[in-house]
């Protein structure tokens, strides 16, 4: 699988980036210091190995005890000194492909494809782009959970409760009383304290995996960083959200979707134009349900296509 692409195209003016969801009302909003305790408290959602459903194979180890909610556990025992991969396919679904970097880590591989029949293969890289199978195993998972692959960390969106991120977003949130406070929140944190990085995006290689920490330590990023640091945030405070990969036109890019209650999942809600992020529409008040005709104009979507979602 590809990952973020260096095409120059990111660099001029089409990235449609991530999901959003922002208050209209300013008036709704309390000032800081009258502002009610949040209701939303931080729950990070932690992997566990819990050794009850286990595969092992030739350097492979894969618990998949937890397949139900979402995600498997991967270890490649040896010492690596060839590019491995992990391949990830559901029957009649997307072949999702994980760069294994490190024999002495596990792994979090998540199941976003919904209930069914997985097949799990790793990989060895023989010599150029040639690769060996090392470990096949098919497995049936009757029934995932939809929201927990987006509220559990994993490969792409890496964080655990100790992280920047996860401190950070628990201040911003602290009086939030709705979902929508807590995503208005994040967003104004994140396009204000972050940088489009254009010179990254034109060196970034294939393989290149965000680390939110840094790229908050940094204040800058591109497209697929900002969708991390957003997601690793909502995600900490109980709010599913995905980090979509595929692309806009025809520019392979990374946003984010994200579930609000009683709307369901929100798509392509901003846009950044080369110079500045924005919304392309102020769609939400804090009192009051979705307007469901902006939320149709939103959610047309026409020049995004979904590849994959982690």
């Amino acid at each position: 699988m590809k990952k973020m692409s260096s095409d120059k195209k990111a660099i001029v003016f089409v990235f449609f980036c991530m999901v959003l969801l922002m208050l209209t009302s300013c008036g709704s909003k309390q000032g800081a210091e009258n502002a009610a305790p949040g209701k939303f408290q931080t729950n990070v959602l932690s992997p566990v190995n819990e050794n009850i459903t286990v595969y092992e194979g030739e350097n492979v180890f894969i618990d998949a005890s937890n397949a139900s909610k979402g995600y498997i556990m991967l270890k490649y025992t040896a010492p690596i000194d060839k590019n491995i991969k992990a391949r990830i396919t559901r029957e009649g679904g997307e072949i999702y492909t994980y760069d294994i970097f490190d024999s002495e880590e596990f792994y979090v591989l998540p199941l976003t494809q919904g209930s069914g029949n997985y097949k799990i293969t790793v990989y060895k890289n023989i010599s150029g782009n040639e690769y060996a199978t090392v470990f096949a195993k098919n497995i049936a998972v009757a029934e995932i959970d939809e929201f927990l692959p987006f509220l559990y960390p994993n490969q792409y969106v890496d964080f655990t409760a100790q992280s920047k991120v996860v401190q950070t977003a628990t201040k911003l949130v602290e009086n939030a009383q709705t979902e929508l406070d807590v995503v208005s929140a994040v967003y104004n944190f994140t396009v204000k304290e972050i940088s489009y990085d254009y010179e990254k995006a034109k060196t970034v290689q294939s393989g290149y995996l965000p680390v939110v920490d840094e790229i908050l330590q940094n204040q800058t990023g591109i497209c697929f960083d900002y969708a991390a640091v957003m997601c690793a945030m909502l995600r900490s405070h109980g709010i599913p959200t995905k980090l979509v990969i595929g692309y806009a036109g025809d520019v392979y890019h990374a946003w984010i979707s994200v579930y609000i209650k009683n709307v369901g999942w929100v798509n392509d809600i901003i846009q950044f134009d080369g110079i500045n992020w924005k919304l392309m529409d102020p769609t939400f008040d804090s009192t009051s349900q979705s307007d469901k005709k902006i939320l149709e104009e939103i959610n047309k979507g026409t020049n995004y296509i979904e590849k994959y979602s982690y």
